[in-house]
């Protein structure tokens, strides 16, 4: 596979496969089918706290198993740092999670399937390459 296949889902997009609600749920499932599918330990971490289940559980643990994850580096929670403050200072607050999510995708050539509209502001500052279906 080469970078530019990559798709990194968000927890927002994982949601809503997960309640098996289209087109989510079928644009992951052909993602994953094709192994496109990509993880960070951060979407990991958020999915595993709001699992309803130890049968949901269960299920996410097998994602480091699954999918390909993104390497974590000292470097991108620098960029990611340095992205939130900027947002900041032009009067636009998004979470540092998120942050991290699109400087991780965008150091690895990923595509961001995503539903939350923080990345939209990030987007509009860092040229975030979004997966369009």
């Amino acid at each position: 596979m080469k970078d530019s296949d990559k798709v990194l889902v968000d927890t927002s997009a994982w949601i809503e496969f997960f309640r098996k609600k289209d087109p989510y749920y079928r644009v992951v499932l052909e993602l994953t089918d094709d192994a496109r599918v990509c993880c960070v330990g951060i979407v990991l971490a958020e999915l595993l706290q709001g699992a309803k289940s130890r049968k949901g559980f269960d299920v996410l643990k097998e994602f480091l198993y699954v999918f390909d994850f993104l390497p974590e580096t000292i470097e991108l929670w620098r960029k990611a740092g340095e992205l939130s403050s900027l947002l900041r200072q032009k009067g636009k607050v998004v979470g540092l999670s998120d942050c991290y999510i699109s400087v991780t995708a965008s150091s690895n050539n990923a595509k961001l399937l995503t539903l939350d509209r923080h990345f939209e502001v990030i987007g509009k500052e860092t040229g975030l390459n979004f997966y369009e279906f």
